[in-house]
């Protein structure tokens, strides 16, 4: 496991979008064409309390060093080959657990474009037909969700790689912040 580390990008003020926007230059530091990465947020304070072996192991050990409220810590690999979506229906976090954050590449169109999509095709069929429409445009997103519902995301094209044309808001990504959301859900 390793730590998103903070960097020169944009500030925020609420705890979410800090650790969205830091997942997100992480991911920006490895570069793109990367599989989906998976990340626990952990409330920092906690985590030295409870944790200071793991917290000195992620730089968070130091007295009154400055750091966010919340922790984002990558979790293993996703398996490849197995549907996003049937991934995170198994996943089930340790009470220590604030919240999660997927980031994750994706191809997508531009409004404009939508009438045109051919109907009837089956999820392989678009994918192949967006990869290959003119207008397409990559896109990684850093979706994450807190235990109480809270949402909050980023999307950087892939043309405009930098840390100052990142869009945030929380309702960006609707179906992937339900599908975290559902990771916290009791039966």
């Amino acid at each position: 496991m390793s730590n998103a580390t903070p960097g020169s990008g944009p500030l925020a003020s609420n705890p979410l979008t800090r650790a969205v926007l830091e997942i997100d230059e992480y991911a920006s530091g490895i570069g793109w064409d990367q599989p989906a990465r998976l990340f626990a947020l952990v409330d920092t304070a906690r985590l030295r309390t409870e944790e200071p072996g793991l917290a000195a192991q992620l730089g968070l050990d130091e007295d009154g060093a400055e750091t966010a409220p919340l922790t984002p810590i990558e979790q293993d690999e996703l398996p490849s080959g197995a549907p996003l979506d049937e991934f995170l229906a198994t996943i089930a976090w340790p009470d220590a657990v604030t919240g999660c954050a997927l980031t994750v590449e994706r191809q997508m169109l531009p409004p404009s474009a939508e009438s045109s999509v051919p109907e009837n095709l089956d999820e392989t069929e678009l994918a192949t037909w967006v990869a290959d429409h003119p207008d397409r445009q990559e896109v990684r997103m850093t979706v994450a969700v807190l235990r109480d519902g809270t949402r909050e995301s980023a999307l950087r094209l892939r043309e405009k790689d930098s840390p100052t044309e990142v869009l945030t808001g929380a309702g960006l990504v609707p179906g992937l912040a339900d599908a975290l959301a559902a990771t916290f859900a009791t039966d």
